[in-house]
């Protein structure tokens, strides 16, 4: 992997994502179709497969964003627990996106500050 750093960290990319796009808790939705948006939004390390993108997901299942509800080879399948919603950190003074289940502080990796 190269030394590439985004602008906007994946993890808030990942979260806006599927804020914008999949907002709706009986929506089904995969890995696959959150890194093809990345893609095009072009902020990530155009060396990435898809395989690099799975630290992130298993993150938002490990904190009660999504579930995992299928999964084959590389292609996962995820659903929220709760509709997300759109807070501002001022803190590191970027949008952040929540569900009500999680906890309540900024997935910003190098903040994490209360929202």
């Amino acid at each position: 992997m190269s030394s590439f750093s985004p602008s906007t960290p994946i993890q808030l990319q990942i979260r806006k994502i599927i804020f914008e796009k999949y907002n709706d808790i009986d929506t089904k939705f995969t890995n696959d179709e959150i890194f093809d948006t990345i893609k095009q939004g072009g902020d990530f390390d155009s060396t990435w497969i898809i395989d690099d993108l799975e630290p992130y997901i298993n993150e938002i299942c490990d904190s009660g964003l999504t579930r995992n509800i299928a999964q084959n080879f590389t292609t996962i399948w995820l659903k929220l627990f709760d509709p997300i919603k759109k807070h501002h950190c001022n803190t590191c003074d970027n949008d952040v996106y929540l569900g009500d289940s999680e906890k309540q502080e900024c997935p910003n990796p190098s903040c994490t500050a209360a929202i």
